[in-house]
């Protein structure tokens, strides 16, 4: 079986690894998780990024706040903090965004793994700047596409490999907007309250599937099996 996740956002560990067992998923399954596993939450999903990296069965897309980290990622290697004297004005446009979006709990937990294990860092940087934007899978027969955000400036003539890294990690779809006819894309990103009324719940269309139920706000995420389209939620 296929399952799909999104925005956890320092979810802890044990809450996320208790809606796995929930939903059954095991070795022989594979997890997709559409990117912002870190900031605003905990520790930041420090610890979360670490158990996806140990997982041969789970596959991480790169969502708008690990590509935020990755342009400050000049906090680890110079072991910096978050003040900006003397920084290029580029750097301090980077720090300042990631700032605004809940980057303090991050920040903090991977200085701390840096003084801990050196190399362990490092190692988690190099996992995020491998990360892909988007992956096609087939589950069941279903064609799915999966990406953080959306598709920004959608033509059902554009190759994805065509799309800008921002169309696809900040966009933010109208309800009424559609997607590929044939293909279903899942994503996350917008918190399905904010902009659909369906807080804590995924919200669907007839292309598009939004699985960001509000862990960014201290909520939990979902998990969205593909094979049939199940839903699994905390606490139900």
């Amino acid at each position: 079986m296929i399952y799909a996740t999104s925005d956890l956002h320092g979810c802890p560990p044990d809450d996320f690894l208790r809606l796995l067992e929930k939903a059954g998923f095991g070795d022989s399954d594979t997890l997709y998780v559409l990117g912002d596993v870190i900031d605003r939450n905990g520790d930041g999903g420090v610890a979360m990024l670490r158990w996806i990296m140990s997982r041969p069965n789970v596959e991480m897309l790169l969502g708008n706040h690990e590509a935020m980290l990755l342009n400050c990622a000049f906090l680890f290697r110079e072991g910096g903090d978050l003040r900006t004297e003397g920084w290029t004005a580029n750097r301090v446009r980077h720090l300042e965004r990631w700032s605004r979006n809940g980057c303090r709990p991050t920040v903090e937990a991977l200085h701390r793994l840096g003084e801990r294990n050196p190399a362990a860092l490092e190692a988690l940087l190099e996992f995020l700047r491998g990360l892909p934007l988007w992956r096609r899978v087939c589950a069941s027969g279903r064609e799915c596409l999966l990406v953080h955000a959306g598709l920004g400036g959608f033509s059902p003539e554009k190759k994805l490999e065509e799309y800008a890294q921002d169309e696809l990690l900040w966009y933010r779809p109208a309800e009424d907007e559609r997607f590929f006819p044939d293909i279903l894309t899942v994503f996350g990103h917008t918190p399905t309250g904010y902009r659909f009324g369906k807080k804590g719940r995924m919200f669907r269309t007839d292309t598009w599937i939004d699985i960001d139920t509000g862990a960014a706000g201290g909520g939990m995420p979902m998990l969205l099996r593909l094979d049939d389209l199940k839903e699994f939620y905390a606490g139900e």
